[in-house]
């Protein structure tokens, strides 16, 4: 089953939404961002949700001890670290760990060798910003990351290309932001349609699974 990660929402409506829509997993994003949460927020959403949907928190080169306290008290089930965290660095965790690697070129991914984590995420680079872009990457490095690792696939997805996306690399998952807003905000209809495509995509190629 391809799993669907909603990222950066910030309020209980949306999170519900993404929720019941089927998804895997909510982001919270905690680093410097439009689409940032206070951790009295996080544990609003996180409270509001049901059980099986995984809480993940978005981090980049955050202090260790601020991110497990963070995980802690917002009832995180897994830290996503978006940062130039190093492979040291993503160990000892008392939760899952998910790897970012911003894709530039095929020397992005040999990098993933390097890290003991759960998953790597891996999204598109841009100089000008960590994530979020809206902005594709050669999905055929994410193909060739996805035959030996457990791969979420990031950057520039929306309910109109998932499919394709899917068709190309074979990802564990998929993460999306940006694809599903309007105006800045998430498109309660666009969460709904991606999460639909993915598992349309999914039943098409498993009519029995």
């Amino acid at each position: 089953m391809i799993r669907v990660k909603i990222c950066g929402i910030a309020d209980v409506a949306s999170a519900l939404v993404a929720s019941e829509a089927g998804a895997d997993a909510i982001g919270l994003i905690f680093a410097p961002s439009r689409r940032q949460v206070t951790p009295q927020r996080a544990r609003e959403i996180t409270a509001a949700l049901p059980p099986f949907v995984s809480k993940v928190g978005v981090f980049v080169d955050e202090d260790h001890h601020r991110i497990e306290d963070l995980a802690s008290a917002c009832g995180l089930q897994a830290v996503q670290l978006h940062g130039a965290e190093s492979p040291e660095f993503c160990e000892g965790f008392g939760v899952p760990v998910i790897k970012a690697i911003r894709v530039k070129d095929a020397s992005s991914v040999e990098r993933l060798a390097d890290y003991q984590v759960s998953a790597f995420l891996l999204d598109t680079y841009d100089a000008s910003a960590l994530g979020g872009t809206g902005k594709a990457f050669d999905w055929s490095l994410a193909a060739h990351a996805a035959q030996t690792h457990r791969v979420l696939l990031s950057g520039g997805l929306t309910p109109e290309n998932v499919m394709s996306a899917l068709t190309r690399v074979h990802p564990y998952g998929v993460d999306v932001s940006s694809g599903v807003e309007t105006d800045g905000t998430k498109d309660h209809g666009k969460i709904r349609a991606f999460i639909r495509r993915v598992r349309e995509w999914e039943f098409a190629v498993s009519p029995h699974g």
